[in-house]
Formats: structure tokens, C-alpha cells, sequence
């Protein structure tokens, strides 16, 4: 062994020792004998912790039994509840009928028509299997119609996206008339 690694050997060793003899011998007896100031002491105390326990008790047994279940999410979503539920939560209540009660997912395209005046609408159909005349600026549930393109077959949705990860709030959605596997085949 050399002498440098001898020597911090050494210095190591006088450092524990002034550690070791410097700290109390049993420092939680100290914390231990006196109770904090907060804490109701006597008769309560033990009453209080009896309480405690039998609750605990009563909630582990329910659980157990399923007659409850409890769920911390700590700042995360409840990975047991609907999306959907929670969507219609964030905008304010149930859904409307029609058109505007509908999320993009939920509408597909089936034709593009050209009103009296000659701008495109889009014919989509709702999850209520019922058609909708779309034109640029119309509301769905979480989106609005930006673009209705006759020429190219498609209806685009911008939709309104909750997620804090994206830089944009929003996502724009490109529904086809045909959809493009059916167009690299012809």
C-alpha cells in the first residue's frame, strides 16, 4: 500500500471516529419521552387512536368485501373513468343534440355538396346515424369545421385538444371522401 493511500486511509478513519464520538448514544429516546405539544394526551388520546384504527378497520373490511373503493389519483387522471364523461365535464354539462353534440371521431364523411350559393358543405354522418351539412365554420363538440375541399374530397376539423404535452392547443383532423389506401390502389 502506498503512503498516500495510507494517509487518506487514516484521515477517513479519525473522521468516523469524531462522528461516532461526537452524535448521542440513542438519539430517539430523547424524541420519544416527550410527546408533541399538538397531540391530546391521556384518556383522549388512546379514545382518539381507537377511533382511528377501528375506521381504518371498517374501510379495509368494505373494500375487501366490495361495498367500496377509493382511488388516490394524486394529480393524475382516474384511469377508471370514461374520456368522454370527463370531456362533456370540461365544457360544461351534457352534450347538445345534432351536430354540435358530436366529437370529430364520431362523424365520418360520405359526400361533399355545393349550397345555392356554390360553397362546399360536407355530408357526414353522426354517430346517431343521422346526416349533417357541415360548412366552414360550423361547430362540433370539440372541434369547428376549417376547410370543406370539393376538388381534393375532404373536410377539415380543427380540434380542440386538452394536452399539455402539444405546443398547440389544437389538432387539425383531415376527414376523406376516399380514404388514401383506396387511392394508392387505382
Amino acid at each position: 500500500m502506498s503512503r498516500r493511500n495510507l494517509s487518506w486511509l487514516l484521515a477517513a478513519g479519525a473522521l468516523t471516529l469524531v462522528v461516532v464520538v461526537s452524535a448521542p448514544a440513542f438519539p430517539w429516546n430523547d424524541m420519544m419521552s416527550t410527546p408533541p405539544a399538538d397531540e391530546p394526551q391521556g384518556d383522549d388520546a388512546v379514545a382518539q387512536k381507537d377511533e382511528a384504527v377501528e375506521a381504518i378497520l371498517r374501510q379495509q373490511e368494505q373494500m375487501l368485501s366490495g361495498k367500496r373503493f377509493s382511488y388516490d389519483p394524486s394529480g393524475r387522471r382516474d384511469p377508471f373513468r370514461n374520456l368522454f364523461e370527463t370531456l362533456g365535464a370540461k365544457r360544461g354539462g351534457p352534450r347538445p343534440r345534432g351536430a354540435a353534440g358530436m366529437l370529430v371521431a364520431e362523424m365520418d364523411l360520405v359526400g361533399i355538396v355545393k349550397d345555392q350559393i356554390g360553397n362546399d358543405m360536407g355530408l357526414l354522418i353522426g354517430s346517431d346515424n343521422k346526416g349533417y351539412f357541415l360548412k366552414v365554420g360550423d361547430q362540433v363538440f370539440d372541434g369547428t369545421v376549417i376547410s370543406v375541399d370539393s376538388r381534393l374530397g375532404t373536410v377539415t376539423f380543427r380540434q380542440q385538444v386538452d394536452d399539455p404535452r402539444l405546443i398547440k392547443p389544437y389538432r387539425d383532423v383531415v376527414k376523406r371522401l376516399v380514404p388514401e389506401d383506396e387511392e394508392s390502389e387505382e
